[in-house]
């Protein structure tokens, strides 16, 4: 079980925004619509209070949220829960059978070949364009003055600026800002759950919303295609870009290289990933610290003792601890992937109860990592409970997975949050603006629908 705080929350305080969950069983067509506008309102609320919920829409599934079950799932039989065939059906038109998507053999090979693009000193090094997207979103806020800012179009804008120039080095071989575009536009259209998909219906079936955004795919493919073809003609930069490390990976067991669809496909992959989940991070961290002037006064003294009045370094972001664990308290409450969906492929027993093949087993994160058996004060925002990180256990907090599926860019993602976080708040007070709360909304990510709106006061 996860340790509580080091003290209870005070019970008079107000609580952050949080989803409604459902009450009573929705039915089949219940949860469609619901699925459609916001999947967390799906989960019912007894997935905050018991280790296992189990039930049949469609398909049979079940909710787990005790620590000891999700690892047997993640970690200990693996290859029996591979991602759910609602989750391939959503993405794979858009990413192929790239490293979120792909299993078995195919996987590892991917993931080996990969890996050595995200190690701690290619991340390291990545800080100075982490630092100056920072500084660049800071001029933008500074003009302002005195007027409501939507800190999730700037976290937007902040993040894609990173991604773009730490892919192409704005070398301009690519529309990047093209590319994105048709992601968003295929997820907010055919990422939605479709009864066929609740159904278990095959891929090949057509979904007439993904259907309708082919072209968009067709065309953002094309473009990254012609992208690496022409960095494989150029030769890569004197400083390596991300496409020049994927380009030079190869699996160090077969020795096997990603072709031009396989690079594109995990390109395209990182680009959106990585950018936008880190977005809603920080869109949300903000929102906290203007939600809690004392979290946001105790961060802003660190950074003062922290750093000085340079941009700041990677070194830095790992001395900024309390600065992380807002991040971290940030990911508990509002996790970007607020559901990890599989499909069992063997006969199996979670939590004492019977699992078949072709059973939907879900692990929905934002229930779990505010469960009332595993956190004190689940729904309260107390960056303090991430102080002795040992005192929580491993499978109660998951907001990159676990597992050998893991978040690749897990790292990456940290390390550019605390950077833009410390940054901003370095330079300004954060306050909420009254009547524009925050709703969060999950279709595939969690997003805060209708922005974070808020006023930012530069430190004098």
């Amino acid at each position: 079980m996860s340790q509580p705080a080091p003290a209870a929350t005070d019970p008079t305080k107000p609580l952050p925004v949080h989803a409604p969950l459902a009450t009573e069983p929705l039915g089949l067509l219940g949860s469609l619509k619901a699925a459609r506008s916001n999947l967390l309102t799906i989960l019912p609320e007894l997935a905050v209070r018991q280790p296992m919920v189990s039930g049949r829409t469609g398909l049979r599934w079940h909710m787990v949220m005790d620590p000891g079950a999700i690892r047997r799932i993640l970690l200990e039989r693996v290859d029996d829960y591979p991602k759910s065939k609602a989750t391939k059906n959503i993405l794979r038109p858009a990413i192929g059978d790239s490293l979120f998507v792909a299993e078995g053999a195919h996987w590892r090979w991917q993931r080996r070949a990969a890996a050595p693009v995200f190690t701690h000193r290619n991340i390291t090094n990545l800080a100075p364009v982490m630092a100056q997207a920072a500084e660049r979103a800071a001029d933008r806020i500074a003009t302002s003055q005195g007027v409501e800012v939507d800190m999730m179009n700037e976290m937007v804008m902040t993040t894609f600026d990173v991604i773009s120039e730490v892919t192409f080095s704005g070398d301009g071989s690519f529309d990047s800002g093209k590319v994105h575009n048709a992601i968003d536009a295929y997820i907010a259209e055919a990422g939605k759950i479709s009864l066929l998909d609740m159904l278990g219906v095959p891929d090949w079936v057509p979904r007439p919303g993904r259907f309708m955004s082919g072209h968009a795919l067709d065309e953002m493919k094309q473009v990254a295609d012609r992208a690496i073809e022409a960095r494989k003609a150029r030769g890569a930069k004197v400083t390596p870009d991300l496409l020049d490390l994927l380009l030079a990976g190869a699996d160090p067991e077969t020795k096997k290289t990603m072709n031009t669809a396989e690079l594109r496909d995990n390109l395209l992959t990182f680009i959106v990933a990585g950018h936008e989940t880190t977005a809603l991070t920080l869109a949300w961290a903000l929102y906290l610290c203007a939600f809690d002037q004392e979290v946001q006064d105790k961060a802003r003294a660190e950074i003062a003792q922290v750093c000085d009045e340079g941009p700041i370094t990677g070194d830095q972001a790992l001395e900024l601890t309390y600065v992380r664990q807002i991040i971290d308290e940030t990911l508990r409450l509002y996790p970007p992937a607020g559901i990890i969906s599989r499909t069992a492929q063997a006969h199996d027993m979670l939590c004492a109860r019977e699992i078949r093949p072709g059973d939907t087993v879900m692990i929905p994160i934002y229930a779990l990592q505010r469960n009332r058996l595993l956190w004190e004060d689940p729904d309260a925002f107390n960056p303090e409970r991430f102080a002795d990180r040992k005192a929580i256990d491993r499978y109660a907090y998951l907001p990159f997975g676990d597992g050998p599926r893991i978040c690749i860019g897990a790292s990456f993602a940290i390390q550019e949050a605390v950077i833009v976080l410390a940054t901003l708040l370095r330079r300004f007070r954060f306050d909420l603006v009254d009547g524009k709360p925050p709703k969060p909304v999950m279709i595939l990510t969690l997003r805060p629908e209708g922005g974070v709106w808020l006023q930012a006061a530069p430190i004098k």
